[in-house]
C-alpha cells in the first residue's frame, strides 16, 4: 500500500468511485503488459476505459483486458463506432450478448459517423441503459459539419433524462473537430454555453492535448471530468488537476 506524501496544499480530488473528476482513458490495444503498468502506476486515478472504436471486436484478450481493469475498479467501455456499425447492419442484440459474455461494463453510444435517424441515438440510450452503463456522445467526427451549442445542450439533456450516466463532448483523439478549432484551440463559447444548460458533472470533455487538458482545468479545477486521454498521459494529467505543473500551478 502507498501512502501518497501530504506535506503540499493541493486541490480536494475525491476518491473512487468518483461522481466527478472523471478520468477517461482511450486503450488503443494496449499490451496485457502495459495495461498492468497503467493500473500499477495509476489505478487509484482511472475511472473509465474505452476500448477504442472496434478494437474489441479484433481482441482475442477481450475478457482478460475487462477483467484486469475491473479488479481495478475501472468501468470498461467499447466505443460508440462499433455500436454505429452494429446498428446499421442490424446487429445491436447481438453486439449487446456479446458484450455482456465478455464482462464489458459500458457502451458508448454516438452518430459520429452521422448514420442514424433522428431520435434513434436516444432510443438507444434508452434501450441500452438497462444493461449497461450508457456513456452518449454529441457531435460528428466531421470537421465540416457546423457545430452548434445549442443543439448539442439539448441533445445532452434528453440522453441524460433517458438514462446515460455521462455525455461525453466530442474532440475525437485529436482533439481537433467539436470542442476544439481544426488547429486544436478550445471553442469556449460552446463549451461556456454547455456549462449554462447541462450539468457540467455529468459531461466528459474530450480532451487529448496537454493544452486543451490544461485550460479546461483553469475552467473548472480540478474536478472537472476529461475523456479521451492516452494511458501514458493519466499522470501527468493529474499533476494538471493539481496544479503540480507550470501550466496550472497557483502561487500560495
Amino acid at each position: 500500500m502507498w501512502d501518497r506524501p501530504d506535506f503540499l496544499r493541493l486541490p480536494r480530488r475525491t476518491g473512487k468511485p468518483r461522481s466527478a473528476g472523471i478520468t477517461h482513458v482511450l486503450d488503443k490495444g494496449s499490451s496485457a503488459a502495459a495495461v498492468e503498468g497503467l493500473l500499477t502506476a495509476a489505478a487509484d486515478l482511472v475511472d473509465v476505459v474505452k476500448i477504442g472504436w472496434g478494437i474489441g471486436y479484433l481482441d482475442r484478450s477481450l475478457k482478460n483486458r475487462v477483467a484486469a481493469y475491473q479488479r481495478a475498479g475501472v468501468v470498461v467501455c467499447l466505443g460508440g463506432t462499433l455500436l454505429e456499425i452494429a446498428v446499421a447492419q442490424g446487429q445491436v442484440d447481438a453486439l449487446r450478448r456479446w458484450a455482456a459474455g465478455e464482462g464489458v461494463d459500458a457502451l458508448e453510444v454516438s452518430d459520429g459517423l452521422g448514420w442514424m435517424a433522428p431520435g434513434q441515438q436516444r432510443a438507444l440510450v434508452a434501450e441500452l441503459a438497462s444493461d449497461f452503463v450508457v456513456l452518449a456522445e454529441a457531435g460528428v467526427k466531421d470537421a465540416a459539419v457546423p457545430v452548434a451549442a445549442a443543439e448539442w445542450a439539448e441533445e445532452m439533456n434528453a440522453d441524460l433524462a433517458a438514462g446515460a450516466r455521462w455525455v461525453v463532448a466530442e474532440g475525437r483523439e485529436s482533439g481537433t473537430v467539436g470542442l476544439y478549432d481544426p488547429d486544436g484551440a478550445v471553442r469556449a463559447p460552446l463549451v461556456e454555453e454547455l456549462a449554462a444548460s447541462v450539468p457540467v458533472d455529468r459531461v466528459i470533455f474530450e480532451a487529448p492535448v496537454k493544452a486543451q487538458q490544461a485550460w479546461f482545468v483553469r475552467r473548472f479545477g480540478a474536478e472537472v471530468n476529461l475523456g479521451n486521454l492516452a494511458p501514458d498521459d493519466v499522470l501527468a494529467v493529474e499533476t494538471l488537476r493539481l496544479g503540480l505543473r507550470a501550466d496550472t500551478a497557483v502561487r500560495p
